[in-house]
């Protein structure tokens, strides 16, 4: 971004605009084609969503217009919401519902990964080539090798392969069925269309699940975004030190997906909901302690961070795997894309909201906004476990 603006004249706010912008529409497009990967095979799909991609990201690294640039930014945002659909239908097709926390946490830890790795091959491209421009083409060329690699290796189902489905691969091997695959596996004959109101739209469930997801990313997008800000200026931290602590947030973020999924799968059997709880109001009590400690201390802060990141990225990791398992796995990448879209409506909140709040008022303001999230997430899923409860009861 340095170098863009210095080349370009580029000012900030068009780069806000531009990052705000494609929040949105990558919300919207993880919605929209999470209903179209729903009846496509994903190893298509998501090689062409790749592939876009990085035809995109070569057009915005060759722009020299600001109004082009955007252009292809949102583009690259659209086509970047092909990829987590098929991701989700292929993990419902290939585990059960007893792996999916664990499997879907590993599968999650990829963001941070490539986040992390990225940052490493960027510093290397700009040191090397002594051009922002090749931060964008090197990945793309990596993205059009993602592209082959997909396409040779990626299969839609195990049927796809003359294998057994999953439910019957698991009857076969524990000599018995769930009841809960058994009616995922044999459920009532619907059209696409009546299974995705039937088990998405007009389930209360998802709406509390997605709802939730919107409190979370709050919490996790201010985080991200704004944490270095508010450490020098409310704590009184340097810039660098405040970039240093910040990266602990998503360090420790991959550790608490790992342990939330395996609490999900062997703990709770399968029960997201109370590990999101547990969770949450561990976030809740650390972020209070975390305004409540003045200190410009790195060790504390970072600690506090860090716990923080490891309490967020868990129920941030586990909502898709909740709504996976309640829509079942013929609906389950339209309904993980309609999680994903109140996910990402929460950047009107993190991006414009959280600076107005700062600049209007103080950072104590923005720590209500953020604590009040936390509970408030934490009370939607107290009440998907008494959903659940009173479905147990009436079984």
């Amino acid at each position: 971004m340095p170098g863009i603006e210095a080349d370009l004249g580029i000012t900030k706010v068009q780069l806000g605009l531009f990052l705000t912008a494609h929040g949105l529409l990558y919300g919207i497009s993880k919605f929209a084609n999470g209903i179209l990967a729903d009846r496509c095979d994903p190893r298509w799909f998501m090689a062409l969503g790749l592939f876009m991609c990085a035809i995109a990201n070569f057009g915005f690294g060759m722009s020299s217009a600001v109004w082009l640039m955007g252009l292809f930014w949102l583009v690259n945002a659209w086509f970047q919401g092909m990829g987590f659909p098929p991701c989700a239908k292929s993990l419902t097709h290939w585990f059960s519902t007893s792996e999916r926390g664990f499997t879907m946490a590993i599968w999650n830890t990829s963001h941070s990964v490539g986040a992390g790795l990225v940052l490493l091959l960027n510093a290397w491209v700009i040191w090397f080539f002594e051009d922002w421009r090749y931060c964008f083409f090197v990945p793309a060329l990596l993205a059009v090798f993602g592209t082959v690699w997909l396409f040779n290796r990626l299969r839609d189902a195990p049927e796809t392969i003359g294998l057994d489905s999953i439910e019957v691969y698991h009857a076969k091997k524990t000599g018995a069925i769930s009841s809960e695959d058994a009616d995922k596996a044999t459920g009532p004959e619907l059209s696409w269309g009546q299974m995705l109101y039937e088990y998405v739209f007009s389930n209360p469930v998802i709406w509390i699940v997605c709802l939730s997801n919107f409190f979370i990313y709050i919490v996790r997008f201010s985080i991200l975004d704004w944490a270095p800000t508010f450490l020098k200026e409310a704590k009184g931290m340097e810039v660098y030190q405040g970039g240093i602590v910040s990266s602990a947030f998503e360090l420790t973020g991959i550790l608490g997906m790992l342990l939330s999924g395996w609490l999900m799968d062997r703990v709770f059997k399968g029960r997201g909901a109370k590990v999101c709880f547990l969770y949450m109001f561990g976030c809740t009590v650390t972020l209070a302690l975390f305004w409540y400690v003045d200190s410009n201390s790195i060790l504390v802060n970072s600690l506090f961070l860090a716990v923080l990141g490891f309490l967020i990225y868990g129920p941030q990791c586990l909502t898709g795997a909740i709504i996976a398992n309640v829509a079942t796995k013929k609906v389950a990448s339209g309904a993980i894309g309609f999680g994903a879209l109140f996910a990402y409506l929460s950047v009107i909140v993190t991006g414009w909201g959280v600076g107005f709040i700062a600049e209007r008022y103080d950072w104590n303001a923005v720590f209500l906004l953020l604590l009040g999230s936390s509970f408030i997430g934490m009370l939607l899923f107290a009440c998907v476990l008494n959903a659940a409860a009173k479905d147990e009861s009436r079984q």
